[in-house]
């Protein structure tokens, strides 16, 4: 998780011209805009403030769901702290939304948006995220998201705890979280009303463990992709992607090593935390019971890294050996992947690269064959005028370091993520559908 510790907005014009001097003079023949079949890409959210690292849902009555934290006032919620969790809901696949509304008053910061649909329903909805420093909540909802019911997956004291990530099928939900130096599991098989916690990687070495995907495949398989961080010099030292499954609810675990990752680039000119570019790997599975993974690693450190695909259709026994997905040149920087599944074999990916450098863009592929061919490769992203950080070619920065993409009852794609000036502020999220 990258907590913001300053609202103070950070200004650096002569490094601005100097970017969009460099897109008019790029050329990279793509065009920056969405191709044809994706509706061009439109802000979400309050147009007051800075949002970002949004999270996604829909469910199989044509609702769409965005949580995100709001950084900045929230209408009609004085006492709401910064940044406060919204939700924007649509009724009708995308083409409008309500108002964005707050799940819950706080007077502690809410971080780190998760947000899914039952599958097995598909119309139940979960929310999660840390309240402070020291509370997981999980949030549910029967009602396609007016009224909730809440509960503390996990509260700690004594120790700070960071990025929970969220896995639901039916009555049983997940949601993994840094504790100190451990990734720790709550789980719940009463529909989140209760909750018990064990260590997903006992004896683990001295470092971080963070979580970045999780799925619940349908025999009740349930999944978390984490990357294990060295406790320091993390700008130089290699990271390790694993994936853990657990067979019997969460009461022990099974780790595999899926691939080793070189020190991430830096980008301290864009004001960016320790790490922020670093390797993370997103999950999800298919009503089939395949399980897929995207991941963004990298050979040499400090050097741009590649997305990667695996999958698996033995329950996580074993995985396809990884692919990579881009269809960039040697040398771009990738990051930030996002994946979902529906229908068996259907599986769909995203991530951000700099194939514009130095601009960033949004790039999607699809499966029909659980990722044995891809389709080609659409752009998500494109120009908006009144922002500064927009321009022909792309966005300045990625802002915040998750994003997500859905499927929604009538087999159309829905993304959203955040684009931003650098890494503090401003930034805002912005969405698109097609297909």
């Amino acid at each position: 998780m990258d907590f913001r510790t300053s609202l103070a907005r950070i200004r650096p014009k002569l490094v601005i011209c100097l970017l969009i001097a460099l897109a008019a003079t790029n050329a990279v023949a793509q065009s920056a805009l969405a191709v044809a079949g994706f509706a061009s890409q439109r802000r979400v959210g309050d147009a007051t403030g800075d949002q970002w690292e949004p999270a996604m849902a829909a469910d199989g009555h044509g609702h769409v769901y965005i949580l995100f934290p709001q950084y900045g006032p929230v209408a009609n919620c004085p006492a709401c702290t910064v940044p406060t969790m919204l939700l924007l809901v649509s009724d009708d696949n995308g083409n409008s939304w309500h108002t964005a509304h707050t799940l819950l008053t706080s007077i502690w910061g809410q971080f780190d948006a998760q947000i899914k649909v039952d599958p097995v329903d598909r119309q139940t909805l979960y929310a999660s995220w840390m309240q402070g420093r020291h509370d997981i909540l999980v949030a549910r909802s029967q009602d396609f998201g007016r009224t909730w019911y809440f509960a503390v997956a996990e509260h700690s004291p004594e120790v700070l705890i960071d990025k929970p990530v969220l896995a639901v099928r039916g009555a049983n939900i997940y949601v993994s979280f840094n504790h100190d130096q451990t990734l720790s599991v709550a789980a719940s098989h009463d529909y989140a009303q209760n909750f018990s916690s064990t260590v997903l990687n006992p004896g683990a070495g001295p470092g971080w463990s963070l979580a970045a995907g999780a799925t619940v495949d349908p025999l009740g398989n349930v999944y978390f992709s984490w990357t294990s961080y060295p406790r320091t010099n993390l700008l130089t030292q290699p990271v390790e992607l694993f994936i853990s499954q657990s067979i019997n609810g969460g009461r022990s675990w099974n780790t595999t090593s899926m691939d080793v990752s070189s020190a991430a680039p830096g980008c301290a000119a864009q004001a960016c935390s320790a790490g922020f570019l670093a390797s993370q790997m997103a999950m999800t599975s298919d009503d089939g019971g395949s399980v897929y993974a995207l991941w963004n690693s990298g050979s040499a450190a400090g050097g741009p890294q590649r997305i990667y695909f695996s999958s698996s259709t033995t329950a996580g026994a074993t995985w396809s050996a990884k692919t990579d997905v881009s269809k960039a040149n040697d040398g771009v920087e990738h990051c930030f992947p996002a994946v979902t599944a529906g229908a068996p074999g259907d599986v769909r990916i995203a991530w951000m690269d700099t194939r514009n450098s130095p601009l960033w863009n949004v790039f999607e592929r699809s499966s029909t064959n659980g990722g044995a061919t891809w389709s080609g490769e659409t752009q998500l992203s494109g120009p908006a005028r009144g922002y500064d950080y927009i321009v022909p070619d792309g966005f300045l920065f990625p802002f915040g370091n998750l994003f997500s993409i859905a499927i929604d009852n009538l087999d159309n794609t829905h993304a959203v993520w955040g684009e931003g000036r650098n890494y503090k502020s401003p930034g805002s999220i912005w969405y698109t559908r097609g297909r």
